[in-house]
């Protein structure tokens, strides 16, 4: 059977450090009262996709957006650290002024002192989506929970785009998501990005 599986992306809503412009990382920051309102305005949306299972990021801005699916499709969330946020080593907390004032070097290369490695967090988030990609049938739907930089880094690998390239791609807003689905030759390609409305039905005829 061909494969026909496809991955939304979904970032968490908005918490006071993002309101804030501050480098959150794996600080583990609730929700604001917007945060939540975005996650129940978008859950609907995604759950009419029929999702067959949901896994989230263990930190909770995460893991309640999840649930706010969860609840409106009776699906139980998996959490998986590996879809943690990057790490942020000396930038987090600090507001995005802080950081250019401080770092205007690093900043430039997104190179937080001390902070993860932009490859590995790429290669975890993959992993982790494969880990999910195991709980649905072949012609399947995944809901992946993350956080902005680590999702665009596990896209950017599932693309297969060299990190030279790793700006090719925007940001994810707050409770926005990606939807890839699989070429025919292989791997995968971006069917939606930082989408805020229902994704289109897509078949691999699409492609002719």
């Amino acid at each position: 059977m061909t494969e026909t599986r496809r991955v939304v992306c979904w970032r968490h809503g908005q918490t006071e450090w993002n309101a804030e412009k501050r480098f959150q990382g794996q600080t583990d920051i609730a929700l604001n009262e917007r945060g939540l309102a975005q996650a129940r305005r978008a859950a609907p949306l995604l759950a009419r996709l029929r999702p067959d299972a949901v896994v989230s990021s263990d930190l909770s801005r995460a893991a309640t957006t999840a649930q706010v699916l969860g609840s409106e499709t009776g699906l139980a969330v998996t959490l998986d650290k590996g879809l943690r946020e990057r790490f942020g080593g000396e930038w987090e907390g600090l507001t995005t002024a802080e950081i250019r004032e401080r770092w205007p070097e690093e900043d430039a290369r997104m190179e937080p002192p001390g902070g993860e490695d932009i490859s590995a967090v790429g290669e975890r988030v993959q992993d982790a989506i494969e880990r999910g990609l195991a709980l649905v049938p072949e012609d399947g739907l995944l809901v992946v929970v993350g956080h902005g930089a680590a999702l665009r880094a596990g896209i950017n690998r599932m693309l297969g785009l060299p990190p030279d390239r790793r700006q090719v791609l925007g940001p994810l807003g707050n409770c926005s998501w990606s939807l890839l689905g699989p070429l025919r030759a292989g791997g995968w390609r971006l069917l939606e990005h930082n989408a805020a409305s229902l994704p289109e039905k897509r078949t691999l005829s699409d492609d002719r």
